[in-house]
């Protein structure tokens, strides 16, 4: 490794000796990490890298290995090893992930030979103390070929060793006996092994893939590693108990750590009862050579003591519980002046301290501001003016192979070509500009080297996250479409065949080239082989249960029926929403447009990053607003995703155009909740909000009705009561709904009648199906926000029968970590006898009563003592269902779960998980037996649908198990129980569109003939090899087949890549044969099949070649082009390469009709 910056300074580098300090100034970028990089390069000691926090320890640990060349295929050039933090809080009920305990344990083993390289870790763990060195020199042990191995002695020794028995080994810290094989996931491997026996000999040793559990290759020997960080056999828990007793004075029946413990089972969290397990506990520093250079990272003290105040305060709060005793910090952490004591032995590097007596300046620059600005004539102006005057060639950074691919497209119509390379070394030996692959986030910009990454250029995507690289724009349609995976018999609807049954995938040959189809089962045992290039053709049926789902016959007129009849009604109910549409589009409204500036100060205010799908849902609100044409807007999202600040920025839109807004919500409590955020986000702004509910007296509300009449309020919140006659506005611009699920029919007719009027805006997490029904159809406009904030974790939901014993551990868990509990009972008259049971089972709970008949004084006084956190479990109806917000709730139990709607259970559970806490929601039901069909489903419906964002999907599987009804009635639900949700509604836009483009609805052809065969007689498949899970490869067909233009097609290659690995030949082949289809398609061609010697094209009725533009092609070159026909065009050509063919093929549809072609 080149010394770049190290060698721009002559000054000593690193202390003298051990307890000297020195700060290296100057660094700005990644130059830190290339200084430090190079340091343990030329180093023979170990570096050891402080952190801030986690996330900066994530981005010491790829920059470095970015920088040492480190690929993690071959042997690394410079080892690096990570300690991670256990991202638990202190004394959490939590105990940290498997894959977490494995890296800390690997670190550890590592450290105790002679490690040179560098180890990165957070401050706050550094200051943790840890199992003593002898515990894992002792708890190793090692297995080779030819060792004996006693299965059932074995057995007990993973035991001991804290592995635990599966059926399939797919976690870290398993392992399973099947016969002669046994399956182990050692602590510290990347894969597990699979060990085969010879009687009681090992014959070989395979690791092998936890997806696939196929073999990798095969191993002489394995190191295995404990699989907690404390020992777990006989001795280790007699001396838990022994110690548990001489350290606390509690009942140990009541104490379910220990019950656990005594019982051979590791409870959640036993990590911090760490010092039970040993006779001393050490720490990170114990495990470090003599010689360790200690690198701070700026701020690193300070967060060292920001954290001892946070454990001291856990403590503090956590330390009176009887049932879950804690230790005393000193036991688990290094105090303040430890720390320093350790530090203090070795020689500390402080990384830009400003203050330092002994400072080594360098000379790296901050990189200037390169973003490319679409509103310029040269958009990359200030790249291209940079790379004129810099000396030497620039390495460009993309966080990912599929991205480089994009980045490298947009630097070339730069003007600005690169070379691709995979090491930063390369990019040293390279004379040109490079491009390579790396999750570095910051440039450098130092004499030897500039590196300039893809933020600097197109500035920071609010979806950086691994889980979240691409972000997707949230087709509605696609989720009714692809709700739930197929499964084999599942209905589907087939565009031009009807609704069959899945029967999985099959691999046809055809012309000695292979093909992948899927088969369908039709009436009467018939099958249908649809190629995986025609999945957009086919939709999962939603209408009717699975079992009432009809079967139709291939070859009868059954299915053109249905079409005709759904066709017939649809007509009909097209022209109603023509009159709708009408209506919005004659009646102008006032364009609504805030000053530029003024919004951006506005919207700088808001403290929290905004995600994804959030923005996106802002851009459309003000898009809308800002048009001559009555807003008409539902923005659905999950529970504390973000709605509300949405309507915060279409409210202060509105406001700023000189209109008045009204927020209705259905309760008040939601109300009052919603002023408080708004006058505190209107803080700034001189904006008179007011709140008109059942709070006030009869004074104030006829106080605030003059005002708004005379123009003097400009926002006003309330109930249903502010759509009275008594509430007149002076020049109102916008409505904001808030959950109009819960709003009832009377006032939904009075909202339509000020739609027309004025700008609405609807905020919901679970739309009823007539209202997604209105959106998914185009009468009003959609957005989705379904990307969670960050550190949100999805809600674990378990239904389960009512017991006492399951209600009183629900509740203590929840008060253990120091949380609340909501407890819903929705049946007024015994609300007090629950209340009474619940502070029977649980004695510590300070239990409050909370329901609508309440006096309202009553009412808010308990909502006050709860949020104040008075009281911790709160008894109530459903009047917490919409909009209260404790962060502090992480647990709600639902009684009688079975008597609620999908919708309702929804938003129930919302009211927890609204802070980083793991949060539970338990839905007690009676015995089975006395559950409906529906309820049940309901409830499997939730459970199963524990992730983030889940809403939208949710009110869907609504539509399903209640039927979708209709938009305007109720007697279309049999036509689409008939054909299907989604071609009712396909029907349904199609009729819309003819009725408003003036032609008359064609009754025979309902949908639009989409079935385009293109075949270049070329295998265009996924090989089951580079993809082996059949689910994931329909789903990709799918999207491939359904992709509408080549940049969605683009978008979807970059993904695939990016999971799976550059794409094999078979799957190029596919993409190039969409792409082509998608030209075909746009042009009215219904078929292309072109071989190596001939081929032949095929029109459709409609196509958009003009025929003269044939005749002509035909008298150029007569010797290609000959016509059969009226629809078909035969082509006689010698094209032996598939390029070739391809090529061809899209030169022919240019000359056909360039304007289309070019456009597709």
């Amino acid at each position: 490794m080149r010394q770049l910056i190290l060698n721009s300074t002559t000054q000593q580098l690193v202390p003298a000796k051990d307890g000297d300090t020195l700060s290296w100034n100057g660094l700005s970028g990644s130059a830190e990490i290339l200084a430090v990089a190079e340091l343990a390069q030329a180093s023979d000691n170990l570096i050891v890298v402080i952190t801030a926090d986690s996330s900066a320890t994530e981005r010491w640990t790829n920059g470095i290995n970015f920088f040492a060349g480190n690929t993690g295929e071959d042997e690394d050039t410079l080892a690096v090893l990570r300690f991670p933090d256990w991202e638990t809080l202190p004394y959490d009920v939590f105990s940290p992930h498997q894959d977490i305990i494995s890296e800390r344990l690997a670190s550890l083993s590592q450290l105790q030979g002679k490690v040179k390289g560098v180890l990165t870790v957070p401050i706050s763990t550094i200051m943790q103390k840890v199992a003593p060195t002898s515990y894992l020199g002792g708890a190793c042990f090692n297995l080779a070929c030819g060792q004996t191995f006693d299965v059932a002695e074995q057995r007990l020794i993973l035991e001991s060793a804290g592995y635990q028995s599966a059926d399939m080994v797919v976690e870290r810290g398993q392992y399973a006996v099947r016969g002669a094989l046994v399956d182990i996931f050692p602590m510290g491997s990347d894969l597990p092994v699979r060990i085969d026996l010879l009687d009681d000999e090992i014959d070989t040793l395979r690791t092998f893939d936890p997806e696939t559990q196929r073999t990798v290759e095969q191993i002489k020997a394995l190191n295995l590693l404990p699989a907690k960080e404390f020992p777990f056999d006989d001795a280790a828990i007699a001396r838990f108990r022994d110690r548990w007793h001489t350290t606390f004075n509690v009942d140990v029946r009541r104490c379910s750590v220990y019950q656990d413990v005594s019982s051979y089972i590791a409870p959640n969290g036993v990590e911090y009862y760490l010092p039970l397990f040993f006779e001393k506990l050490d720490s990170l520093f114990d495990y470090l050579p003599q010689d360790a250079i200690f690198v701070l990272e700026a701020g690193a003290m300070a967060a060292a003591d920001t954290y001892l105040t946070e454990v001291e305060g856990r403590y503090e709060s956590l330390r009176y519980d009887i049932e879950r005793p804690i230790l005393e910090p000193s036991t688990l952490y290094l105090a303040a002046q430890e720390l320093r004591q350790n530090l203090n032995r070795g020689k500390r590097i402080f990384l830009n301290e400003s203050n330092a007596k002994h400072a080594v300046e360098f000379a790296s620059q901050a990189m200037p501001d390169l973003h490319i600005n679409a509103r310029l004539a040269q958009p990359s102006h200030a790249l291209q003016q940079f790379l004129l005057g810099s000396q030497r060639p620039v390495l460009f950074i993309a966080e990912s192979a599929g991205r480089r691919e994009v980045f490298d497209e947009l630097l070339r119509k730069s003007s600005i070509q690169t070379l691709n390379v995979n090491s930063f070394e390369a990019y040293l030996d390279s004379d040109s500009h490079c491009i390579s692959v790396s999750p570095i986030i910051e440039g450098l910009l130092i004499d030897d080297a500039i590196i300039i990454t893809e933020n600097e250029i197109l500035g920071k995507r609010p979806t950086e996250g691994k889980k979240d690289n691409n972000r997707k724009v949230i087709d509605p349609d696609q989720i009714v479409r692809n709700l739930t995976e197929l499964s084999m018999g599942s209905p589907v609807v087939h565009i031009e065949h009807g609704v069959g049954r899945y029967l999985g995938l099959e691999t046809l040959q055809i012309d000695s080239a292979d093909y992948e189809f899927l088969m369908l089962g039709y009436a009467g045992g018939a099958k249908l082989y649809v190629p995986v290039t025609s999945l957009h053709l086919i939709g999962r049926y939603a209408g009717a249960d699975e079992e009432h789902a009809p079967l139709h016959r291939l070859g009868s007129d059954q299915w053109d029926r249905a079409k005709r009849r759904a066709a017939e009604k649809v007509i009909d109910v097209a022209a109603e929403l023509l009159d709708i549409y009408a209506r919005r589009e004659l009646r102008k409204s006032h364009s609504l447009k805030p000053s530029e500036s003024e919004y951006a100060a506005f919207a700088a205010e808001f403290p929290f990053e905004v995600t994804s799908d959030q923005g996106t849902a802002i851009e459309e609100t003000l898009a809308d607003m800002a048009m001559e044409r009555a807003m008409d807007r539902l923005v659905c999202g999950d529970v504390g995703f973000g709605k509300t600040e949405v309507a915060m920025r279409a409210a202060f839109a509105a406001v700023q155009s000189g209109k008045q807004v009204v927020m209705l919500v259905p309760t008040t409590l939601l109300a009052q909740q919603h002023y408080d955020t708004l006058v505190d986000r209107f803080a700034n702004w001189p904006v008179t909000i007011d709140v008109a509910s059942r709070s006030k007296t009869a004074p104030e509300i006829d106080e605030i009705a003059i005002k708004t009449a005379n123009g003097k309020m400009d926002i006003l919140i309330g109930t249903h009561k502010l759509l009275s006659p008594q509430f007149k506005f002076n020049d109102l611009g916008l409505v904001i709904v808030d959950e109009e699920h819960r709003f009832g029919v009377r006032q939904k007719e009075r909202l339509r009648a000020i739609r027309a009027e004025v700008d609405v805006l609807t905020l919901t997490a679970t739309p009823i199906p007539r209202t997604l029904n209105m959106s998914l159809s185009g009468i009003r406009d959609l957005s989705v926000i379904a990307t969670a904030p960050a550190k949100r974790l999805s809600i674990k939901t378990f239904v389960q029968q009512r017991s006492e014993q399951g209600v009183r551990e629900a509740i203590s868990r929840e008060l253990m970590r120091g949380g609340q509990v909501f407890f819903l009972h929705n049946e007024v008259r015994s609300i007090e006898q629950t209340a009474e049971t619940i502070r029977e089972l649980v004695p510590e709970a300070r239990v409050g009563i909370g329901h609508g008949q309440l006096r309202k004084n009553e009412l808010e006084e308990v909502m006050s003592e709860f949020y104040h956190r008075r009281l911790n479990v709160l008894v109530c109806s459903t009047i917490i269902e919409t909009g209260i917000d404790i962060p502090n709730a992480n647990t709600i139990i639902i009684e009688r779960a079975d008597k609620f709607g999908l919708a309702q259970l929804h938003q129930l559970r919302g009211r927890v998980g609204r802070s980083h806490r793991q949060a539970y929601a338990y839905l007690l039901t009676p015995e089975p037996r006395s559950m409906t069909a529906d309820a049940v489903k309901r409830l499997e419906a939730i459970e199963a649908s524990g992730d983030l964002g889940v809403g939208f999907t949710l009110a869907t599987q609504d539509m399903e198990i209640r039927g979708a009804g209709e938009l305007l009635g109720d007697d279309q639900s049999g036509q689409i129980e008939s054909i299907g949700f989604s071609m009712y509604m396909d029907m349904l836009n199609r009729a819309v569109n003819a009725l408003r483009s003036g032609q008359v609805p064609d009754r025979d052809m309902p949908l639009e003939p989409v079935s385009q065969e293109i075949n270049l007689h070329v295998p265009t498949l996924i090989p089951d090899d580079y993809l082996p899970d059949v689910q994931t490869r329909l789903i990709l067909y799918k999207r491939i087949s359904a992709a509408a233009s080549q940049l969605d097609l683009d978008n979807l290659q970059v993904e695939i890549i990016d999971r799976f690995g550059l794409l094999p030949p078979a799957m190029k082949n596919l993409f190039q044969v969409t792409g082509l289809k998608i030209i075909a398609q746009s042009l009215g061609i219904i078929k292309l099949d072109l071989g190596e010697e001939r081929g032949k094209l095929e029109f459709s009725k409609t196509t958009k070649v003009d025929p003269m533009e044939i005749v002509k092609l035909v008298q150029q070159e007569s010797q290609i082009f000959k016509l059969d026909g009226a629809s078909t065009l035969r082509i006689e050509k010698d094209l032996g390469e598939f390029t070739e063919r391809v090529e061809f093929s899209i030169e022919l549809f240019n000359r056909l009709a360039p304007n289309v072609a070019a456009a597709a």
